[in-house]
């Protein structure tokens, strides 16, 4: 397989795993986000190692080890992207498989299990950009909406869409559902790798939000900011944070 092949196959292959720990009956509430979480990783992480045993690997759920610094390639991966919407059977969840180069996020796959019978958006497989709404839509937390983006959607005249996971609201972009996701609250690489990968792939703007880039495979894994939007909203957007700050 392909990089991207590969991406893509494991995502939704983790998705599956994860609708059946749920539907076994055999969790509930916190536990079965654990359970889901270690069963989906344990996967996910020796099938990378068997198919890839030279790359790097960064999970949310395994300790990290710093040999990854000296790795030109590092897999980077969230078993559960939105615990809690899993947990509740919502549709805004997902599995992100992405794949950094020289810390820049090519490679990724963000399956989204819970939508449409599962739905896999991949950075091998761009698709043109679906026509955007006049009025912008910014996708934000269900439940600590970020104050910059509350300002933007106010400034715009935008309306606000409360959203689950980061890659869910990432991909609502890429979907054509919404126009930018702007978040400041604190995230962590594995929350944005693959979801960046294929927004990029898409022709969407992704940065931080001072505008600059996004790194991965860092010895600090906190990234605790993003945007990603169409390209048309960017520097309105990005100028708006910066008046903020």
């Amino acid at each position: 397989m392909t990089d991207g092949e590969l991406a893509a196959h494991l995502a939704y292959q983790a998705g599956l795993i994860l609708l059946q720990v749920r539907e076994s009956g055999m969790f509930e509430g916190k536990a079965l986000g654990k359970a889901g979480d270690e069963t989906a990783n344990q996967f996910l992480v020796h099938a990378l190692r068997q198919q890839r045993p030279e790359d790097g690997l960064l999970s949310e759920e395994s300790k990290d080890t710093l040999e990854r610094l000296n790795k030109k390639r590092v897999w980077i991966v969230d078993p559960v992207d939105g615990t809690r919407e899993y947990g509740e059977a919502r549709s805004d969840w997902a599995v992100h498989v992405g794949l950094a180069i020289d810390g820049v996020a090519e490679i990724g796959a963000v399956a989204l299990p819970g939508l449409d019978g599962g739905v896999v958006l991949r950075s091998d497989e761009p698709a043109d950009l679906r026509s955007a709404s006049d009025r912008p839509r910014l996708v934000v937390s269900r439940t600590r909406p970020a104050a910059e983006a509350v300002a933007l959607a106010e400034t715009l005249g935008g309306e606000l869409l409360p959203m689950g996971s980061a890659g869910a609201k990432a991909m609502a972009i890429v979907r054509g559902e919404a126009e930018i996701y702007l978040h400041s609250g604190g995230q962590y690489e594995w929350d944005s790798c693959a979801p960046v990968a294929v927004a990029k792939a898409h022709g969407l703007h992704c940065s931080r939000i001072d505008g600059s880039p996004m790194e991965y495979n860092q010895r600090d894994v906190y990234l605790p900011d993003l945007l990603i939007c169409r390209p048309e909203w960017a520097e309105r957007a990005l100028a708006q944070v910066a008046g903020l700050t």
